[in-house]
């Protein structure tokens, strides 16, 4: 395994533009967790906790979650001890205000941003990856219609019916694409004044390539 430091790593992007999968990847090569707002959201929903009731109006509609309700999940996760070497934030900061009310929360912790890396994707390709996304309502795996297709049309390997997420239909995907450019494209500017904004350009490229890109990014190279 390879040594992460105190490596908090920040995971920027529209939707679909696959910073979920890099997550993933570099929580296995690091041994750090990755933290999705969005996949918290959707347990505390399935959960039916107060948060889930309060942040599921938002969600259907495409509208962000208050922040609130956010940095109340994200100050109680990053205290576990799974922390201690680092975390992926998957989709958070979305907000200016979040972004500075994180800087607070890791100041008082004495921790530092490692790196964020932002995934600069054509909006046509993001509507085309999203649009034919399907998941499993009893393992989460994720299949996608065209560029993952599923072992059969309607259930996954484990045997559990595929549905597509309320928030993957066309209507609600403009909506969160109009949402994201309105409010989290902000966040590039202050990532960049404060010299840790790493920017990977342009669609078509596959998981390996920018798995390299980001690993490189990470070794300092």
């Amino acid at each position: 395994m390879a040594d992460s430091g105190d490596m908090v790593i920040i995971m920027l992007g529209p939707p679909g533009c696959g910073k979920g999968t890099q997550s993933k990847l570099i929580s296995s090569k690091f041994g750090i967790p990755q933290i999705s707002t969005g996949d918290m959201l959707r347990e505390e929903r399935e959960k039916g906790t107060d948060v889930g009731r309060r942040s599921s109006v938002f969600m259907d509609r495409g509208e962000l979650v208050p922040d609130e309700l956010i940095l109340e999940m994200i100050n109680r996760r990053i205290e576990k001890e799974d922390c201690n070497k680092g975390f992926i934030l998957d989709g958070f900061p979305r907000t200016l205000e979040q972004a500075k009310a994180l800087d607070d929360i890791l100041k008082k912790m004495g921790r530092s941003i490692r790196q964020v890396f932002y995934f600069d994707v054509p909006d046509s390709e993001l509507i085309e990856r999203l649009g034919g996304r399907i998941s499993c309502v009893v393992c989460g795996k994720i299949y996608h219609k065209k560029f993952n297709p599923p072992p059969s049309e309607d259930k996954c390997e484990c045997g559990g019916y595929l549905l597509q997420r309320p928030d993957d239909n066309p209507e609600v995907i403009s909506q969160r694409l109009e949402v994201y450019r309105k409010l989290t494209l902000p966040l590039l500017d202050y990532y960049r004044g404060k010299n840790k904004l790493f920017e990977i350009h342009g669609g078509g490229k596959t998981i390996e390539e920018n798995s390299r890109i980001i690993l490189k990014a990470l070794s300092g190279e």
